[in-house]
């Protein structure tokens, strides 16, 4: 057998067919994306795990009384400011069209991991505020991307599945991030949690030195003539519907699941008090539940590719944002009431299949590149991303309100699956590109 013939059978078979194989800079490329979309993702979380530690601390020292309520408002402004610097880094897509992918990619890396760690300075709540405000302009950028790299650096016969690899990695960020809370953050507090987010420079300067453009991106910027701004460029024939169709549907995800997977940890940390938990032993618990929730969202991952292959993009995003209705009901509507004895148990149960229904961004991944031709497809990949940002920075400012005028965070975090029945009559309208190629 020939090396080329090993090489081949080795690289297995995918719906009959021999897949082609994965040279180095593919893989070694893909996992600089991964990684870095992984301590995205360890980013995000250690925020949600700190939060009620970092702000009992920080808000008498701005004038503020720690009381749960003013815990809850106040982590909802600041999460709200999060998603507004989210939102802003679509400024990452026109860039990423212009100089390139990898270069971008590392830019956005190093921009949250700085910012991250500078949290852990902070010494009241308003310097909180301008760190996160900061570290999710590089965050919304990363995802970008990563998922603009993967999808023009991989070969057409694997990048479906290459959309859903990549996307675990956030996830198992979010598994990172709680085992971090329950070694570091249990035994040195919020401040070291904030500085592990350091780490992601290492992967920037990686990025920077190893991972070249993609050909398909090298090609096209060979004879591009920018004329029209790339922003201009998606809402003009054919993009435009899809540029509005896709912001729309990734507005509905970003309300649902950053409202339940933000208020889990602190969720969990009320029933396990609830249930007789010390502090210590109550935090180890959500950092258990953040570990459960990252494992059933990695399983969805995995399979939303086959799925997606199998009946197309707009019947399996349905399945996913139907699972997400049904399941943040249950877990805040339901199980966050149920007796004490009951409600804590019943509540992790469910945090498994939250986090599988979670799994709907992996689609996005998936779904955009396919939708925009090269010259626009990091411009549409950001905006698409980050625009809903803006509006999920206003329902969690309304959602803080609501959980302090109720004087309860389950019911108002219940009511955020009404936004998951709202996409499910938004998909009929989005582009079906089950069997096509990517566009050049």
């Amino acid at each position: 057998m020939s090396r080329l013939d090993a090489t081949k059978a080795a690289a297995g078979h995918f719906n009959g067919r021999v897949r082609t194989p994965l040279n180095r800079q593919q893989i070694f490329g893909f996992w600089a994306a991964w990684a870095g979309w992984l301590l995205d993702g360890m980013d995000s979380v250690i925020y949600a795990l700190v939060l009620g530690p970092a702000l009992t601390e920080l808000l008498p020292h701005s004038g503020i009384e720690a009381t749960p309520g003013n815990v809850g408002y106040a982590g909802s402004i600041l999460f709200a400011l999060f998603l507004v610097g989210w939102g802003l880094s679509f400024i990452w897509g026109p860039i990423g069209d212009r100089f390139g992918r990898t270069r971008t990619l590392a830019a956005t890396v190093l921009i949250y991991s700085v910012f991250t760690g500078a949290a852990a300075l902070s010494q009241n709540v308003y310097e909180l505020a301008i760190f996160r405000l900061l570290a999710g302009i590089g965050i919304g950028g990363e995802w970008a991307m990563a998922g603009t790299y993967v999808a023009e650096a991989w070969p057409e016969d694997r990048r479906k599945m290459g959309a859903g690899y990549l996307q675990s990695g956030y996830y198992f960020g979010f598994f990172v991030a709680a085992a971090l809370n329950a070694t570091v953050g249990a035994t040195f507090g919020w401040r070291a949690m904030f500085l592990c987010g350091l780490a992601p420079v290492i992967v920037s300067i990686a990025t920077l030195m190893k991972v070249k453009e993609p050909e398909r991106w090298e090609r096209v910027q060979a004879h591009v003539t920018r004329q029209v701004s790339p922003l201009r460029q998606i809402f003009a024939p054919p993009y435009g519907r899809r540029t509005l169709v896709m912001s729309a549907l990734l507005t509905v995800a970003i309300i649902g699941l950053w409202a339940g997977s933000v208020y889990e940890p602190t969720a969990i940390i009320t029933l396990a008090k609830n249930s007789g938990y010390q502090q210590a032993d109550a935090v180890r618990m959500a950092s258990y539940g953040t570990g459960l929730l990252s494992i059933g969202t990695v399983v969805g991952c995995l399979v939303l590719p086959l799925l997606a292959e199998r009946i197309g993009r707009r019947p399996t995003l349905a399945l996913y944002f139907a699972g997400m209705m049904v399941c943040i009901m249950l877990a805040f509507g339901w199980a966050f009431y149920l007796p004490a004895d009951r409600a804590l148990p019943t509540f992790m149960t469910i945090l498994f299949f939250l986090g599988f229904s979670g799994a709907n961004f992996a689609m996005f991944s998936l779904w955009l590149p396919e939708l925009f031709g090269t010259q626009v497809r990091a411009t549409a990949f950001a905006f698409c991303t980050s625009i809903g940002r803006f509006i999920g920075a206003g329902v969690n400012f309304g959602l803080g309100i609501a959980v302090h005028g109720m004087g309860t965070l389950g019911t108002p975090v219940a009511l955020t699956a009404i936004a998951f029945g709202l996409g499910l009559l938004i998909i009929p309208f989005a582009t079906e590109t089950r069997g096509q190629v990517l566009p050049g």
